[in-house]
């Protein structure tokens, strides 16, 4: 039997996060909601929903990331794969069956789901997030020749590989930093196209335009240290 666990970051969902927890299939093991300083009930409604619930007061989306890896680190049975997921609702959590099988059925080390535009509901993605996930995987072909075609947050890697990547980045760099270095390290990875939904609120990165261009500095950055590095 395969054991997975899910982390969510979660920065002020009170509205999704119940959604995104009750859709998520009940092959999960585990579900854990990484707060990051949430000011409303995402706390309280993740818990009701039955989700572990950890704290991070620390800011930023890599943060709380690594705040989950800290907790499964720590228990005794490790799970075999990681599932990273949105608490927003913009992901169906129903498509983890599909985003995991390239990894249960053929030993994917590394699967991205994929907002593939026929999937993507109108106005889900903001104008400098498609050019940001372009400009991002172009690069990301022409120094690694990678076959990305996005940066999704909704992804599956086995837990194992998601150790020996060493992940470090505290904020907007975690995703592309996760691709680079599984480029680097060789891991097999399969995208698997998924559908995408307008969220539930505000985002807190492309919703506004610090956000947008502070994501835009950290992903370029991560992939052009990585063109030079040997």
């Amino acid at each position: 039997m395969t054991h997975i666990k899910v982390i969510i970051p979660a920065y002020n969902e009170a509205e999704s996060i119940v959604n995104v927890i009750n859709d998520i299939p009940a092959t999960v093991d585990e579900v854990i909601v990484v707060s990051n300083n949430s000011t409303d009930d995402t706390e309280v409604n993740a818990k009701k929903a039955g989700a572990t619930v950890l704290k991070e007061t620390n800011k930023g989306y890599g943060y709380a990331c690594l705040k989950g890896m800290d907790y499964i680190a720590n228990q005794e049975k490790k799970p075999d794969i990681i599932v990273f997921l949105d608490g927003d609702y913009s992901d169906y959590p129903e498509e983890l069956t599909k985003i995991v099988s390239p990894i249960i059925n053929d030993d994917i080390d590394f699967v991205i789901g994929a907002r593939v535009k026929r999937l993507r509901e109108q106005g889900s993605m903001t104008g400098p997030q498609i050019f940001g996930n372009w400009l991002a995987t172009t690069l990301m072909t022409l120094f690694f020749r990678a076959k990305f075609t996005d940066l999704g947050p909704f992804r599956a890697i086995k837990y194992d590989k998601l150790l020996a990547l060493n992940m470090e980045d505290k904020t907007y760099g975690w995703t592309v930093e996760m691709q680079l270095k599984a480029l680097k390290q060789k891991f097999t990875y399969v995208e698997i196209p998924v559908n995408y939904r307008n969220r539930i609120g505000v985002s807190k990165v492309s919703g506004t335009v610090k956000g947008a261009i502070f994501a835009g500095i950290k992903i370029l950055g991560w992939i052009f240290k990585y063109s030079i590095k040997k």
